[in-house]
């Protein structure tokens, strides 16, 4: 099943001439999720030719870097004719407040409805093969992160073994995939006879903006990828500290303690915006599997078996 994450945009706070203001796209399959809406977001989909299906949108918090955009894109929506609802998770304080703008733009008017829904720690937000999980994050404002995490999958079938007990090939196979026991020649044959042991899904975690702290450990333990908050290099770790952001080696010592498969740096500060290898240099003198994002960059999370 494909996953796949396309960075739309990765500026800290301004945008720059190589980077928009924060939106990450993930695919999976045919759900297509938007995680923040910076400005100049539908510009950005437009470039990367990703189009405008877009099934929830997740808001880490409403700093205009990480929320304006979404108005214009609204807007376009309903003039391409949309017609299945929108749905805008948004951390639970902030409903009235998004509610009240909506209402304020008249998008009670529009050709789709638009439902603004709140979420807290922990809230599980269900998409049948996989579920998106918030998480508390530590910003001037109330935030959120998010972690997609797919179900786990049925462990390997094993053809060699059920022919052996003289299964013949068909459906008796996808029942014994599905966990069910079948009979054959009058024996009971179980699903542990034949199908390995579950393997795990794959997991993204999304931060937003946030200084380091133990609950994206937690989340995020032995992710496939972990997106973080990098803004800036140790050398303005008081600044960092101030605006309740990360630093690139912050960052990599969370991807450490957890055991992340892959981290990506994003929110990259205008000072970087010309040459981000100071971030990446300081991040792989701790965790060496990192990237910085760039905007259009686009990856796909694989399987590890």
């Amino acid at each position: 099943m494909l996953l796949k994450v396309t960075f739309l945009g990765t500026a800290g706070t301004i945008p720059s001439p190589n980077r928009n203001p924060s939106s990450i796209l993930i695919q999976f399959e045919g759900i297509r999720l938007l995680f923040d809406c910076g400005e100049g977001t539908q510009r950005q989909m437009m470039i990367a030719k990703t189009g405008f299906k877009i099934d929830s949108v997740f808001v880490t918090h409403t700093h205009t870097d990480h929320f304006v955009g979404l108005f214009g894109l609204i807007e376009t929506l309903s003039l391409n004719e949309r017609t299945e609802k929108l749905r805008v998770f948004v951390p639970e304080e902030e409903v009235d407040f998004v509610t009240t703008l909506f209402r304020m733009f008249g998008y009670q008017n529009l050709n789709y409805p638009i439902e603004v829904v709140g979420l807290k720690d922990g809230d599980e937000v269900n998409f049948g093969k996989f579920k998106v999980v918030a998480f508390k994050t530590d910003h001037i404002v109330p935030s959120l992160g998010y972690a997609l995490i797919e179900r786990d999958r049925p462990g390997k079938f094993d053809r060699a073994k059920a022919e052996a007990l003289g299964i013949p090939p068909g459906p008796l196979y996808s029942k014994l995939v599905r966990g069910e026991s079948v009979v054959v020649n009058g024996r009971v044959v179980t699903p542990d006879m034949v199908v390995g042991p579950k393997r795990k899904g794959r997991k993204v975690v999304y931060t937003g903006d946030t200084r380091p702290i133990e609950r994206t450990v937690e989340i995020s333990r032995d992710a496939d990828l972990l997106i973080h908050d990098a803004s800036f290099t140790s050398d303005l770790q008081d600044w960092a500290i101030q605006s309740k952001h990360s630093t690139a080696k912050e960052a990599a010592e969370i991807a450490k303690k957890a055991n992340v498969r892959m981290l990506i740096l994003t929110h990259v500060s205008a000072r970087y915006s010309k040459d981000a290898t100071p971030l990446l240099k300081e991040a792989r003198e701790v965790f060496e599997n990192v990237r910085v994002a760039e905007d259009f960059m686009s990856l796909e999370v694989k399987y590890r078996d």
